[in-house]
C-alpha cells in the first residue's frame, strides 16, 4: 500500500497535520488499513526531503501543517493514472505458511487449512455484513468505504476458494501415495 501517494492525494484536498492526514485516510478506506502516526509523519519527513510537500508553518495549535508542492501535484497524477505494478507480489503469510506446513514432517497441514478457513469465512462474513449495512444506508461519501469493502470481500472470497483448493491437492496427494505431514524424504 503506497502510503505515500495517499498522503499526497489527501493534501491536494488542502493542507493539513500529520493526525487530519490519518484520520481523513481512515475516514476514506472505512479504517481497514489503521495508520500509525508515526508512519504517518515519517512518511511526510520523507515527502518533504523529495520535495513532494512543503510546511506551511502551523495552525495556531502547534501541528505543522504540510502542502503539496507542484512536484507533489505531478507525482499523484502519475500514481492516479498508472497501474498498481503486480510483478512483485506482497508476501503471503498463509501461502508461505501452508508451502512449509506441506513439507514439514509432524505438521497437519489438513488442520492447517480447516484452522485458516474458518478465520477466513468469517472475515467473509464480517465483511459482507459490513457491506450490507453500509449499503442500506448509503450516502456519497460512503462509495469510497464501499469500493474498500468490495475489495475485502472478493480478497475473502478467494481465499477461501484457495484454501479449498488447497486441500483438493492434499487429497490427490493422499491418494497417490503421498502424505500432509510429512516433508521431502
Amino acid at each position: 500500500m503506497s502510503i505515500r501517494h495517499s498522503l499526497l492525494a489527501l493534501l491536494q484536498d488542502q493542507p493539513r497535520y500529520g493526525y487530519e492526514l490519518r484520520v481523513e485516510f481512515e475516514d476514506r478506506t472505512g479504517a481497514a488499513w489503521p495508520l500509525n502516526i508515526g508512519q504517518v509523519y515519517t512518511t511526510l519527513d520523507r515527502l518533504e526531503r523529495d520535495g513532494l510537500v512543503s510546511k506551511d508553518g502551523d495552525d495556531g495549535g502547534g501541528h505543522v501543517v504540510y502542502s503539496i508542492t507542484d512536484a507533489g501535484v505531478e507525482e499523484v497524477a502519475a500514481w492516479f493514472s498508472g497501474a498498481v505494478d503486480r510483478g512483485n507480489p506482497p508476501r503471503n503469510e498463509i501461502a508461505i505458511k501452508l508451502a512449509l506446513a506441506v513439507t514439514m514432517p509432524g505438521v497437519d497441514a489438513a488442520a492447517v487449512i480447516q484452522s485458516q478457513r474458518e478465520v477466513s469465512v468469517k472475515a467473509l462474513q464480517e465483511h459482507t455484513q459490513a457491506r450490507k449495512a453500509v449499503s442500506a444506508n448509503q450516502r456519497s461519501a460512503d462509495t469510497a468505504f464501499l469500493l474498500v469493502l468490495d475489495s475485502l470481500v472478493f480478497q475473502a472470497e478467494a481465499e477461501v476458494r484457495w484454501l479449498d483448493l488447497c486441500e483438493a491437492r492434499m487429497v490427490q496427494t493422499l491418494g497417490k501415495g503421498g502424505s500432509n505431514s510429512a516433508g521431502p524424504g
